[in-house]
């Protein structure tokens, strides 16, 4: 087993990665909770859930919710319900909440755990790739139909539970939504490690070893800046590379049409399209979408989809400031900068970048 630690403001947390931890649930619980609640869904409520429950249940009156899979389940409507859940369940202040599941599940049970009687401790136990990134930071949400993540908060867990042959279950689409992550890692990292990302063909059986190594050096990025700037009022931003497009895309063509990943892949691709224009600079655009191309992401998007609706999404993004978008670019590999694009630069790009992708 690996582990990282994470020092937050309020907490220091470990992150442990490794087989079967699952069935350990217990040596990662360090305080008498007095009863546990956990919220998955139900892809992984039929393959994980009675491992955990029978690691715990010796020890601790445990409870659970299932909500459907998929994105649209962060919504206010689903929280809403859990919270009333959670009542009914008689948890109380010195009660824990795990977060057993992939990235939607870990933002939905965090903002139950981070609001109900004003914060009680939860654990991320990720089940996905994609998770890897979202399981660590303490950012936690739900969605608006007007944009993604815009309901949340900055609650970090007890501690992250990495069990990683929980990832042999899961489908391409996912894999190629939490490589997408770890792809960004590598290109923000002040030692970029795109190279070693290049040659991984998700087409085939991923190696235990490889896997491990990315995760764990995707999870050390993210650690790293998270420590050096919880809330996100600088160089935290960077890890938004890809988002900005990546997230407007999301809820414009609605939430689950393309995974978190996906999107944030295509968005990277424009990312680095508006880095060399505006750095003029030679960065790999091209053999990110030959990677992407190989690996069978889904790059084309629908002819209609709209330049102005996207832009408008962009500015109600999180990081925008003034109605003014700001993206996370390159300068150079692993030289990421936050930039304020005009709105002439941003719509002529977007054009550009969607009609070579559809002649593509």
């Amino acid at each position: 087993m690996d582990s990282i630690s994470v020092k937050t403001s309020t907490n220091e947390y470990a992150v442990s990665i490794g087989p079967g931890l699952r069935f350990q649930m217990e040596r990662f619980i360090n305080k008498s909770y007095s009863k546990i609640f956990i919220i998955t869904d139900s892809n992984v409520e039929p393959l994980y859930l009675p491992d955990v429950l029978q690691s715990l249940e010796p020890s601790f009156p445990v409870n659970y919710t299932v909500v459907p899979a998929g994105e649209s389940s962060k919504s206010a409507r689903v929280y809403f319900d859990i919270i009333t859940e959670v009542i009914q369940s008689g948890l109380d202040r010195d009660s824990l909440i795990i977060a057993l599941g992939g990235g939607m599940v870990g933002d939905l049970a965090g903002f139950v755990a981070a609001t109900f009687m004003r914060g009680i401790d939860f654990i991320q136990m990720p089940t996905t790739i994609l998770a890897h990134d979202s399981s660590v930071g303490g950012k936690v949400a739900i969605n608006h139909p007007e944009g993604k993540n815009l309901i949340g908060s900055f609650y970090p867990p007890q501690a992250v539970v990495y069990d990683v042959d929980t990832l042999h279950t899961i489908p391409l689409m996912e894999i190629r939504s939490g490589y997408a992550e770890i792809v960004k890692h590598s290109f923000i990292h002040d030692q970029p490690f795109w190279e070693d990302i290049e040659e991984v063909d998700l087409t085939k059986p991923l190696l235990d070893d490889q896997l491990m190594n990315h995760l764990f050096r995707g999870i050390q990025v993210k650690a790293n800046i998270v420590e050096l700037d919880e809330k996100e009022s600088n160089i935290r931003q960077y890890l938004n590379f890809g988002h900005t497009l990546g997230h407007a895309l999301e809820s414009e063509l609605g939430y689950g049409k393309l995974t978190h990943g996906e999107a944030v892949a295509i968005g990277m691709l424009f990312a680095i399209k508006v880095s060399e224009a505006h750095f003029h600079t030679e960065l790999p655009y091209q053999s990110l979408f030959e990677w992407l191309k190989r690996n069978h992401y889904p790059i084309a998007l629908p002819p209609t989809i709209n330049v102005n609706n996207l832009i408008n999404r962009m500015k109600k993004d999180k990081k925008a400031k003034k109605q003014s978008v700001q993206m996370v670019l390159l300068r150079e590999l692993g030289e990421p900068i936050t930039e304020s694009i005009e709105d002439f630069t941003l719509i002529g790009l977007l054009e550009q970048f969607l009609r070579e992708l559809v002649d593509r």
